[in-house]
């Protein structure tokens, strides 16, 4: 309890080493969000608001780190509410190296006034960050709150849409799996606070201090995203390239067409799509995508896909490609349960039976999809099986009469569905098992055979030394 209240300070300070003297975001959304306001010196100590016309991208860049926030991610007049403060006269001229704000030059004329609706609105991301993986948008994630820590894995904690979270302060595409790294040993990580989610969370609100070796995998889209829509899996179709300035693109519906769908969904970890129809999430906003997309069908990412020649500058109204794509198959779960004398006994992740007993380990899945089967995978140092059995609602049971010392090892799930010309399947975690001798082989096996012993040694000791006194009275 001493660890975890001097975690709490250490993460207290933390807060208010960041807290800048000069400058603030107010009535955002986070500590990384709002109507910006600077304060100096020489402005008699008040706060004032900055007009849009004398703040640039490099300025944003300036403010953000100085803020301890990620990069900006959003500049724009009137996000956060109009001028209420006095207004900042100064133009700011930031290089985008600097660490404050009041350290970049700053123009010689003045400003007295500002056009309405152009109060800089500033949005930073989250400094977080996904290493180790293929890409940026890939990895174990890493949150910076003093020093750089990966957030630890709990399963219960990390679902798909608070993932997603983590895909849009980076400027990913859409979310497409959470995962973990187990490592030998626990080591420094961030926790998630569930009591302080909601749909627009802030993860540095929301963390604090802990340990586990287990930490979290998220896998963001490189190149696509599916947006204002009703789940993960549906929204209007926005595409990202290298080579298009890093910019999001809407996709007109004439560019598009259903084997495209099916490599989007699937790039995005969805079940195949069932609805492909324009403006059904809204219109473009985004700037508009200008090849045409021809895929087969068969390949792993849109931008995999061959592209048209010819370039497209408008799209008709209502036809920005929206999309929905079937859920994806939920996780399976596994569990498993060892009865003997007709007591049973249920654990969740790690298991001890007793050799000779019965034991039954059980899969299942969320219904979603009717049939399909379940795949019992076993791994020892020494071997590897597998065993089958068919989906009876959404469940199958592995029943395995007598516990041998050759059953230890490791055991998970898999389940597998084919919908819609495509084969699916999802893994649960991975259960252990040991083993040991149970007591009353032990007493049969041993305490009884060494009990005869010593009876016997003691009736043959008694009877010798009976022989030897027999002589002595005669």
């Amino acid at each position: 309890m001493l660890q975890l209240d001097m975690d709490h300070l250490k993460m207290l300070l933390l807060l208010l080493l960041w807290t800048s003297d000069s400058v603030r975001l107010v009535n955002g959304n986070s500590l990384c969000s709002g109507r910006l306001e600077v304060k100096s010196d020489h402005s008699n100590q008040l706060w004032s608001s900055v007009c849009e016309a004398d703040f640039d991208q490099q300025d944003a860049d300036v403010v953000c780190r100085e803020l301890g926030c990620g990069a900006p991610s959003v500049l724009q007049g009137a996000l956060y509410g109009e001028v209420e403060a006095a207004l900042w006269t100064k133009e700011f001229q930031c290089g985008g190296h600097e660490s404050a704000l009041l350290d970049c030059r700053r123009s010689g004329s003045t400003r007295s006034t500002c056009s309405p609706g152009k109060a800089v609105g500033l949005t930073c991301s989250e400094p977080v960050r996904l290493v180790g993986g293929n890409s940026r948008c890939a990895g174990t994630l890493e949150l910076k709150q003093g020093d750089w820590r990966p957030m630890g894995h709990f399963t219960f904690y990390w679902t798909l849409k608070k993932a997603a979270v983590v895909c849009r302060d980076l400027d990913c595409g859409s979310v497409v799996s959470v995962g973990q790294s187990q490592e030998s040993s626990d080591r420094s990580v961030w926790l998630l606070r569930t009591t302080c989610v909601h749909s627009r969370f802030s993860l540095r609100d929301c963390v604090t201090p802990d340990s586990s070796s287990s930490t979290l995998n998220v896998t963001c889209s490189d190149s696509v995203r599916l947006v204002n829509g009703n789940s993960l899996c549906s929204g209007r179709l926005e595409v990202k390239s290298d080579h298009s300035n890093q910019l999001w693109s809407s996709v007109c519906e004439a560019d598009f067409d259903q084997q495209d769908a099916d490599v989007v969904c699937r790039e995005l970890g969805c079940g195949a799509p069932s609805v492909l129809q324009g403006a059904l999430y809204g219109e473009v906003e985004a700037a508009l995508w200008t090849k045409e997309f021809q895929c087969g069908g068969h390949e792993s990412a849109l931008l995999d896909c061959r592209r048209s020649g010819s370039t497209r500058n408008t799209c008709s109204p209502g036809k920005a490609v929206g999309l929905t794509c079937s859920e994806p198959v939920r996780p399976a779960g596994s569990s498993l349960s060892s009865s003997m004398d007709g007591v049973s006994k249920v654990q969740q992740q790690g298991f001890h039976v007793l050799w000779g007993s019965s034991f039954t380990i059980s899969c299942s899945i969320q219904p979603q999809y009717p049939g399909g089967s379940f795949q019992l995978t076993f791994t020892s140092t020494n071997t590897a099986h597998n065993y089958t059995q068919p989906a009876v609602n959404h469940s199958a049971h592995f029943l395995f009469p007598v516990a041998e010392p050759t059953h230890q090892g490791s055991y998970s799930c898999v389940y597998h569905v084919y919908i819609v010309s495509r084969n699916f399947s999802s893994e649960s975690h991975r259960l252990c098992l040991t083993g040991s001798v149970p007591t009353v082989l032990v007493i049969r096996w041993v305490i009884v055979p060494l009990t005869l012993l010593l009876v016997n040694t003691a009736l043959y000791f008694y009877y010798k030394a009976s022989m030897v006194q027999k002589p002595g009275r005669q």
